[in-house]
């Protein structure tokens, strides 16, 4: 079975969306993928060798931003977030539907106000050579990845909110 195969089967999303959901999902499952095996390198070499792998622990919190903020978009496009809906069986469905907008619109502008502060101090970080303690990594790189992250993920707000209101039928 060919790749464009399988991602046509096995994603929901149309056009774009598909591709972009597959490559952050491949993404953040690299990514994991990578921070078990850092971890499973350190604990053994630390125990077996006694010489843990070097910058371990550094290695480990920069995978975590980047298969967080990865897998951020498609779980807030995809509505995968946890929702309380005490009191949706009392409220009526244009209700719901004005508050659904309401929230997706706040979501996605706090998300995109955000991510423009975030993307401003990666640059500050570049420009004064920030570099992370251990390994010396440019860090203003991985403050730019979470800034263009949260943006998409205020886009694939405002347009489950949108979709929500334009396409799901009245009960």
């Amino acid at each position: 079975m060919s790749l464009a195969t399988w991602v046509n089967r096995d994603y929901s999303e149309k056009g774009p969306a598909k591709w972009l959901a597959f490559l952050l999902e491949l993404v953040a499952a690299s990514v994991l993928f990578l921070l078990m095996l850092i971890t499973c390198l350190d604990v053994g070499g630390r125990y077996l060798f006694n010489s843990p792998v070097p910058g371990a622990t550094e290695l480990t919190r920069l995978g975590l931003a980047l298969m967080v903020f990865a897998a951020m978009p498609v779980i807030t496009y995809r509505g995968g977030h946890i929702v309380v809906d005490l009191l949706d069986h009392v409220l009526g469905e244009k209700v719901l539907k004005v508050l659904g907008l309401v929230s997706a619109l706040i979501i996605s502008s706090s998300m995109y106000f955000l991510a423009v502060r975030i993307f401003e101090l990666g640059e500050r970080s570049i420009r004064r050579g920030v570099v992370t303690e251990f390994l010396g990594l440019p860090s203003g790189y991985i403050v730019q990845y979470i800034a263009i992250m949260s943006w998409l993920t205020a886009a694939g707000m405002i347009t489950l909110g949108v979709y929500r209101i334009l396409f799901i039928a009245d009960k």
